[in-house]
Protein backbone atom coordinates (compact mmCIF):
# COMPACT_ATOMS: atom_id res chain seq x y z
CA UNK A 1 0.00 0.00 0.00
CA UNK A 2 1.69 3.20 -1.22
CA UNK A 3 -0.24 5.73 0.42
CA UNK A 4 -1.41 5.28 4.13
CA UNK A 5 -5.16 4.59 4.65
CA UNK A 6 -6.95 7.29 7.31
CA UNK A 7 -10.79 6.62 7.62
CA UNK A 8 -13.38 8.79 9.53
CA UNK A 9 -16.46 6.94 10.45
CA UNK A 10 -18.77 9.75 10.85
CA UNK A 11 -22.08 9.21 13.41
CA UNK A 12 -24.00 10.61 15.81
CA UNK A 13 -23.55 6.84 18.10
CA UNK A 14 -26.35 8.42 20.06
CA UNK A 15 -25.97 5.46 22.04
CA UNK A 16 -23.26 3.05 20.65
CA UNK A 17 -24.15 0.09 19.76
CA UNK A 18 -22.85 -3.70 19.31
CA UNK A 19 -23.40 -2.98 15.63
CA UNK A 20 -21.16 0.08 16.10
CA UNK A 21 -18.23 -1.17 17.96
CA UNK A 22 -18.49 -4.20 15.32
CA UNK A 23 -17.65 -2.48 12.20
CA UNK A 24 -15.23 -0.40 14.01
CA UNK A 25 -13.19 -3.29 15.01
CA UNK A 26 -12.80 -4.62 11.34
CA UNK A 27 -12.28 -1.29 9.60
CA UNK A 28 -9.45 -1.03 12.39
CA UNK A 29 -8.09 -4.68 10.48
CA UNK A 30 -8.65 -2.21 7.32
CA UNK A 31 -7.01 0.98 7.38
CA UNK A 32 -3.91 2.41 9.12
CA UNK A 33 -5.88 4.91 11.12
CA UNK A 34 -9.45 5.28 11.88
CA UNK A 35 -11.34 8.35 13.43
CA UNK A 36 -14.99 7.66 14.55
CA UNK A 37 -15.75 10.97 14.66
CA UNK A 38 -19.25 12.26 16.53
CA UNK A 39 -21.39 14.11 14.92
CA UNK A 40 -22.05 17.09 16.74
CA UNK A 41 -26.22 17.65 15.08
CA UNK A 42 -27.97 20.52 16.92
CA UNK A 43 -30.61 19.38 14.66
CA UNK A 44 -31.54 15.66 16.63
CA UNK A 45 -32.61 15.48 20.07
CA UNK A 46 -29.53 13.58 21.66
CA UNK A 47 -29.47 11.19 24.47
CA UNK A 48 -26.28 11.56 25.14
CA UNK A 49 -23.65 14.82 24.71
CA UNK A 50 -21.29 14.69 22.15
CA UNK A 51 -18.63 14.51 24.60
CA UNK A 52 -20.29 11.43 26.62
CA UNK A 53 -21.15 9.41 23.09
CA UNK A 54 -17.58 10.01 22.98
CA UNK A 55 -16.19 8.79 26.46
CA UNK A 56 -17.83 6.10 25.67
CA UNK A 57 -16.56 5.19 22.57
CA UNK A 58 -12.95 5.69 23.97
CA UNK A 59 -13.75 3.32 26.40
CA UNK A 60 -14.81 0.80 24.05
CA UNK A 61 -12.47 1.02 21.49
CA UNK A 62 -9.15 1.15 23.98
CA UNK A 63 -8.34 -2.00 22.81
CA UNK A 64 -7.70 -0.48 19.08
CA UNK A 65 -4.76 0.80 19.25
CA UNK A 66 -5.37 2.93 15.71
CA UNK A 67 -8.53 4.19 16.49
CA UNK A 68 -8.73 7.35 17.41
CA UNK A 69 -12.36 9.36 18.66
CA UNK A 70 -13.11 12.57 17.36
CA UNK A 71 -16.17 15.37 17.04
CA UNK A 72 -17.22 17.34 14.42
CA UNK A 73 -19.47 19.56 13.09
CA UNK A 74 -20.45 20.99 9.57
CA UNK A 75 -19.74 19.16 6.21
CA UNK A 76 -18.14 15.81 6.38
CA UNK A 77 -15.70 16.76 3.34
CA UNK A 78 -14.37 19.66 5.23
CA UNK A 79 -13.59 17.90 7.89
CA UNK A 80 -11.88 15.13 6.45
CA UNK A 81 -9.68 17.94 4.60
CA UNK A 82 -8.87 18.60 8.21
CA UNK A 83 -7.81 15.26 8.73
CA UNK A 84 -5.79 14.57 5.73
CA UNK A 85 -8.37 11.73 5.47
CA UNK A 86 -8.84 9.64 1.68
CA UNK A 87 -11.98 7.50 2.94
CA UNK A 88 -15.08 7.72 4.37
CA UNK A 89 -16.73 4.35 6.24
CA UNK A 90 -19.94 3.81 6.20
CA UNK A 91 -22.29 0.71 7.52
CA UNK A 92 -24.57 -0.35 5.29
CA UNK A 93 -27.36 -2.73 6.76
CA UNK A 94 -29.56 -2.97 4.40
CA UNK A 95 -30.77 -1.65 0.67
CA UNK A 96 -32.23 1.61 2.31
CA UNK A 97 -29.37 2.13 3.65
CA UNK A 98 -26.98 1.73 0.37
CA UNK A 99 -29.55 4.26 -1.62
CA UNK A 100 -28.80 6.74 1.20
CA UNK A 101 -25.34 5.74 1.64
CA UNK A 102 -24.66 6.01 -2.02
CA UNK A 103 -26.29 9.54 -2.87
CA UNK A 104 -24.30 10.99 0.44
CA UNK A 105 -21.34 9.42 -1.44
CA UNK A 106 -21.43 10.63 -4.97
CA UNK A 107 -22.26 14.44 -3.16
CA UNK A 108 -19.19 13.83 -1.41
CA UNK A 109 -16.75 13.24 -3.72
CA UNK A 110 -18.35 15.60 -6.25
CA UNK A 111 -17.24 18.30 -3.10
CA UNK A 112 -13.98 16.51 -2.29
CA UNK A 113 -12.72 14.55 -4.76
CA UNK A 114 -9.75 13.14 -3.09
CA UNK A 115 -11.78 11.88 -0.26
CA UNK A 116 -13.08 7.70 -1.46
CA UNK A 117 -16.23 6.07 0.60
CA UNK A 118 -15.98 2.60 1.29
CA UNK A 119 -19.07 0.68 2.33
CA UNK A 120 -18.67 -2.27 5.01
CA UNK A 121 -22.06 -4.19 5.36
CA UNK A 122 -22.79 -5.14 9.25
CA UNK A 123 -22.63 -8.53 10.29
CA UNK A 124 -25.37 -10.95 10.51
CA UNK A 125 -26.03 -10.36 13.97
CA UNK A 126 -26.12 -6.62 13.71
CA UNK A 127 -28.24 -6.27 10.93
CA UNK A 128 -31.54 -5.32 12.56
CA UNK A 129 -29.71 -2.93 14.83
CA UNK A 130 -29.96 0.74 15.42
CA UNK A 131 -29.23 3.71 18.03
CA UNK A 132 -33.16 4.33 18.06
CA UNK A 133 -34.37 1.02 18.19
CA UNK A 134 -31.92 0.89 21.46
CA UNK A 135 -33.57 3.88 22.64
CA UNK A 136 -36.89 2.56 22.38
CA UNK A 137 -36.11 -0.37 24.19
CA UNK A 138 -34.42 0.93 26.88
CA UNK A 139 -37.13 3.90 27.44
CA UNK A 140 -40.31 0.93 27.22
CA UNK A 141 -38.16 -0.50 30.16
CA UNK A 142 -36.89 -3.39 28.41
CA UNK A 143 -33.43 -5.00 27.99
CA UNK A 144 -31.11 -3.83 25.74
CA UNK A 145 -28.09 -5.30 27.53
CA UNK A 146 -27.41 -7.36 24.40
CA UNK A 147 -27.21 -4.65 22.10
CA UNK A 148 -24.96 -2.22 23.76
CA UNK A 149 -21.40 -2.84 25.26
CA UNK A 150 -21.60 -3.17 29.01
CA UNK A 151 -20.47 0.57 29.41
CA UNK A 152 -22.74 1.72 27.66
CA UNK A 153 -25.52 -0.07 29.16
CA UNK A 154 -24.41 1.14 32.55
CA UNK A 155 -24.96 4.60 31.01
CA UNK A 156 -28.41 4.24 29.60
CA UNK A 157 -29.09 2.11 32.95
CA UNK A 158 -28.48 5.35 35.10
CA UNK A 159 -30.19 7.43 32.59
CA UNK A 160 -33.13 5.31 32.90
CA UNK A 161 -33.17 4.25 36.52
CA UNK A 162 -36.91 6.39 36.70
CA UNK A 163 -38.26 4.39 34.20
CA UNK A 164 -41.31 2.64 35.20
CA UNK A 165 -41.89 -1.08 34.54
Amino acid sequence: MPNSLVAIYPGSFDPPTNGHLDLIARAANLVNHLIVAVLQNTQKNALFTTAERAEMLKEITAHLPNVEIDSFDGLLVDYAARRNANAILRGIRNVSDYEIETQMAILNRRMRAQTETLFLPASAEHSFLSSRMVKEIITLGGDASGFVPEPVMRRLQAKFTTVKR
